[in-house]
């Protein structure tokens, strides 16, 4: 970002998965270095239990106590409602941290979207609830995707793909567009040029492939045109991407903008949401709860999301 962030809330995520671990590893390689401040938040007795394990001084770690894992409910390789609930108990304390202009900006580790439905709460990724938390509409706050020298904002996201295609209007490509326009003027780019992939192939071929881009994509392009954004498209995902002129694309569902991001980048790759009025980024792999509590889990992505909030880095 343009603005250095020198206080950094990072949640844990959930915690029977490797978040934790890699928390309370980053924070403490950064305590070394000309970085900036660093405070856990989560349960205090996870991050305890996670820095005697890497013979790592507790007390030397700035934590946010968020009472919400009862001790008998830290089990890690186990997919749990309890921690479930717990990941999102961290995250709300984090966001209410930075809305308070205690931190600059937050990060999350990573979460399991099965645990937080079992424990009752309708979610479908971080987007979707930093938007609820801050009293926005769900499709106000879009994911962006960064990684292998892509930045790739998602118009729609966790859903199945028929749903997601059926309720896709032009509406959320222009708010995902304006979104993502936003972003890059945060990272130092004035007026970057805005790619925006069709939804059918070749956008549609005309209509050949189907009307979809000519009542959805085009429209919203057109808008976009006529508010003085530099936007190429709508294009066929597989050719716009082969440019290089582009500084962040617009794809339309999920899969569309994931699997070049992670093709480049795999685990390395960082997500940020954006459109509110919070710096709020994650990275872009899972619970990994094979390993979680192992102590073999590399903390490098998450110091990537740390570098790119802080930096403006992009991940490798």
């Amino acid at each position: 970002m343009t603005r250095a962030a020198s206080v950094i809330a990072l949640a844990i995520g959930d915690p029977n998965g490797i978040g934790p671990e890699i928390a309370v590893k980053a924070a403490a390689r950064l305590a070394t270095q000309d970085a900036p401040r660093i405070v856990l938040v989560g349960d205090a007795h996870v991050i305890r239990w996670y820095a005697q394990r890497c013979a790592l001084p507790f007390d030397a770690l700035h934590v946010l106590d968020v009472k919400a894992l009862p001790a008998d409910s830290f089990r890690p390789g186990e997919v749990s409602a309890a921690a479930g609930a717990a990941t999102l108990a961290y995250v709300r304390a984090a966001l209410d941290l930075a809305r308070a202009g205690e931190a600059d900006a937050v990060i999350a580790c990573p979460h399991s979207e099965t645990a937080i439905n079992a424990s009752g709460t309708a979610f479908a990724g971080y987007p979707g609830y930093v938007a609820q938390h801050l009293g926005l509409a769900a499709d106000d706050v879009y994911l962006l995707l960064i990684g292998g020298g892509l930045r790739i904002v998602h118009a729609t996201l966790h859903e199945g793909l028929a749903g997601a295609l059926a309720r896709l209007t032009s509406k959320q490509v222009e708010g995902a567009a304006r979104a993502a326009v936003r972003a890059m003027n945060a990272m130092g780019i004035d007026k970057p040029r805005i790619g925006v992939m069709g939804i059918n192939p070749h956008a549609g071929e005309g209509g050949l492939f189907g009307r979809e881009d000519i009542d959805v994509t085009e429209p919203a392009v057109a808008t976009l045109r006529d508010e003085g954004i530099d936007v190429v498209g709508p294009q066929g995902a597989d050719l716009l991407l082969t440019r290089e002129d582009i500084d962040v694309f617009v794809a339309m569902y999920h899969d569309q903008g994931h699997i070049p991001v992670k093709l480049r980048a795999g685990r390395h790759s960082a997500a940020m949401s954006i459109g509110g009025d919070v710096v709020f980024s994650s990275v872009g792999h899972g619970s990994g709860f094979d390993i979680a509590g192992r102590l073999v889990a590399d903390p490098a992505p998450l110091l990537g999301a740390i570098g790119l909030v802080t930096r403006g880095e992009s991940p490798a």
